[in-house]
């Protein structure tokens, strides 16, 4: 009897989160009357959570090594400004007079992703070969960032964006929103970086202790330049995907998600001293978040109360994150 409490202590310690979320899918199913598990409002929380999932994977990433990214939320507004301004659909006096047409979509889509890469590639630059702390330098590349979307874009939202764009964020396939499936698979290979390859065992070891990984022989320069690489690309595809979603791009957009992105990390079990964290845990938090959001706004309670309790949870999982530490030393 004692071994199976032990077995059944394990399991419900390892998948912890998991059944977090499934309770409070069920609590809110109840709370709501059945209106949450609709298929319509299902696959709109998959629609709304996939933002926040995407960039939560490039930050558990970040987090792992003992790092930390604040300039996710403004990557998403740079990339948003810059894509919808070249995608627009040409009004009748361009065609007329310039003979105008939008450019193609798939080189567009390069230069966003190669946007956001640069921005982690210099945030990895700034921590690996400068040696600035990795909230001064995430911080300075949000606040330029932020800066740059302003005023390239003026100030001012892009929108009319042409189709063939805007499918990728307001499309499906087999009923699945397009979103949706973009963050399966960006789950999918951040998954199999962590997990089989040597730059995910040696992302593992810089947080868990990287004066042991230099004398080991490990570049830590270069896997932590890949890894805020890593997590730029991941804001770029964010941005792509909420630039089509709500088919136009802003100056604005992406404020806070920076926030959102590592409570989702945290929750789902990434630990803030490094070493610890997966994929699968970004996203169960992230779809912590996404239920919670859409739960309360189902219940009616109030956006300012929402933000009380979303600081809650992150709160609780910290000091869950902290008491961890504590017994493993």
């Amino acid at each position: 009897m004692s071994r199976l409490n032990s077995k059944l202590l394990s399991i419900l310690k390892k998948y912890s989160i998991l059944f977090i979320l499934i309770g409070l899918i069920l609590v809110i199913s109840i709370l709501s009357g059945g209106v949450f598990l609709r298929i319509t409002n299902l696959l709109n929380v998959l629609r709304q959570i996939s933002v926040i999932g995407i960039i939560s994977l490039g930050v558990t990433m970040v987090i792992i090594t003992a790092g930390i990214d604040l300039s996710s939320g403004a990557i998403v507004a740079i990339v948003s400004v810059v894509v919808a301004s070249l995608l627009q659909s040409p009004t009748a006096a361009d065609r007329l007079f310039k003979g105008g047409q939008p450019w193609p979509v798939l080189p567009i889509l390069i230069i966003g992703l190669l946007i956001g890469a640069l921005g982690g590639l210099i945030n990895g630059g700034l921590i690996a070969k400068f040696k600035i702390p990795p909230f001064v330098a995430t911080l300075g590349m949000m606040t330029f960032a932020r800066g740059w979307a302003f005023i390239y874009s003026e100030g001012r939202p892009r929108g009319s964006l042409i189709p063939q764009f805007e499918i990728i964020g307001q499309g499906s396939l087999f009923g699945i929103p397009n979103p949706a499936w973009i963050l399966l698979i960006c789950v999918l290979i951040t998954h199999v970086i962590l997990k089989h390859t040597l730059w995910g065992r040696y992302t593992y070891a810089l947080g868990s202790n990287i004066q042991a990984a230099i004398v080991s022989g490990i570049n830590t320069n270069r896997y932590i330049l890949l890894v805020y690489t890593y997590a730029g690309f991941l804001s770029a595809v964010a941005s792509i995907v909420l630039t089509a979603r709500i088919g136009s791009g802003q100056p604005g957009l992406g404020m806070s998600y920076e926030l959102d992105a590592i409570a989702a990390s945290v929750i789902g079990g990434t630990s803030l001293s490094g070493g610890i964290g997966s994929a699968g845990g970004a996203l169960i938090g992230a779809l912590i978040i996404g239920v919670m959001k859409n739960g309360l706004d189902i219940l009616n309670v109030s956006a300012d109360f929402q933000q009380v309790m979303r600081a809650i949870i992150i709160v609780v999982a910290v000091i869950i994150d902290v008491r961890k530490n504590i017994k493993r030393s």
